[in-house]
């Protein structure tokens, strides 16, 4: 019996075999090295970003004398003691909240679950709340070991966050007070007319970046003295922190900022008592609308524009592919983006929009 004769295997198909094995393994390589230093990445992003945002102070300075070494430092240690004063008047008053809050929650459960009783002629009162407020030095005694450990890995996640930061401000530091040098390495690997487009995308990186620092930064103060002033009128306790609360987070956090910042102020005022969180409810909201309507615009008009439904959007995203990092870069991002993306595109009338505006 005869067998038919095999046909070679051509060599191309070897070759190619190889390549892609060899690419795989290659890819392969990417990945595991990406998933090493995932954390030095996500820092050189954050840096740029802080380069970016601190680029316009440094520059102004600059112009009128200053050495650029020197206009960064002074830049970063105002910024420094900025983040000290912030930490420093937060912290204590946050801890003094908590335990106003901890001492007065009994009381306020008696009284919702009298309320419950009475509004709904329901009977809930039972072995829960019959020992008045938990015994938390016998709680602290049962579960001694998880509390310490806890201590330990919040100590080691504060070192790590220290670590951290010290490394975002290192490279920080060395993109701005090398900012012109560093700017001339990144532009010889490209040709002559590659350079100027790419120079024209940095300034408007660095331009729409530190506009929108300094806007959120100038409604932040606005919203927090504004605050400030409401809540030691109304005379809700801690009024400073809690100002300061709701002049970052409503700046930092698009679209619903205002919303969560308002919580704590509001929580703060109804353990006073319900008429001033009504009060703190009916100013905050009001303060939203005139800033929406009058001060916002003014500020941000020759900063960064961006619809609200496009910053929430970019906020989500940001979060989604590099968690709270992503959420702080992902508005200048989205700016630059449609920044650079504007320079390339002509805008044109919408056919039939003259016969729309006209009244039948």
């Amino acid at each position: 019996m005869t067998y038919p004769e095999r046909t070679p295997v051509p060599g191309w198909f070897r070759r190619a075999v190889w390549y892609v094995l060899f690419s795989l393994a290659v890819a392969a390589g990417i990945f595991w090295l990406l998933s090493r230093i995932t954390g030095l990445i996500l820092a050189l992003l954050l840096a740029v970003f802080i380069s970016f945002a601190l680029e316009p102070a440094v520059k102004y300075l600059a112009v009128r004398g200053w050495r650029r070494g020197a206009a960064t430092a002074f830049v970063f240690i105002v910024s420094a003691l900025v983040l000290v004063a912030f930490i420093a008047i937060m912290v204590p008053a946050t801890v003094d909240q908590g335990s106003a809050i901890a001492a007065d929650l009994p009381k306020y459960i008696d009284a919702f679950t009298a309320s419950l009783d009475d509004w709904l002629n329901l009977d809930i009162s039972d072995s829960m709340f019959e020992g008045g407020s938990p015994d938390f030095q016998q709680l602290l005694s049962d579960y001694g070991s998880s509390v310490a450990s806890g201590v330990l890995g919040f100590g080691s996640a504060l070192l790590g966050v220290v670590i951290s930061g010290l490394t975002v401000a290192f490279f920080a530091f060395y993109m701005v007070a090398e900012g012109p040098k560093f700017r001339r390495v990144v532009l010889r690997v490209f040709r002559p007319d590659r350079q100027r487009e790419m120079l024209r995308i940095w300034e408007i990186a660095v331009q729409k970046t530190g506009g929108y620092v300094y806007s959120r930064l100038l409604l932040a103060a606005a919203s927090a003295l504004f605050t400030w002033v409401a809540l030691r009128i109304i005379d809700v306790p801690n009024a400073l922190a809690l100002a300061i609360w709701v002049g970052l987070v409503s700046q930092l956090v698009p679209a619903v900022g205002a919303y969560i910042a308002a919580f704590l102020p509001v929580l703060a005022g109804f353990f006073q008592s319900p008429a001033q969180a009504l009060w703190v409810v009916v100013v905050l909201v009001a303060y939203q609308q005139f800033e929406n309507y009058l001060l916002a615009p003014r500020i941000t008009a020759r900063t960064m524009s961006l619809h609200p439904a496009v910053a929430f959007g970019s906020a989500l995203t940001g979060i989604a592919v590099l968690g709270p990092i992503g959420a702080i870069i992902a508005l200048p991002a989205a700016a630059i983006i449609q920044a650079v993306i504007s320079g390339y595109l002509e805008i044109h009338p919408v056919v039939g929009e003259e016969q729309e505006d006209v009244p039948a």
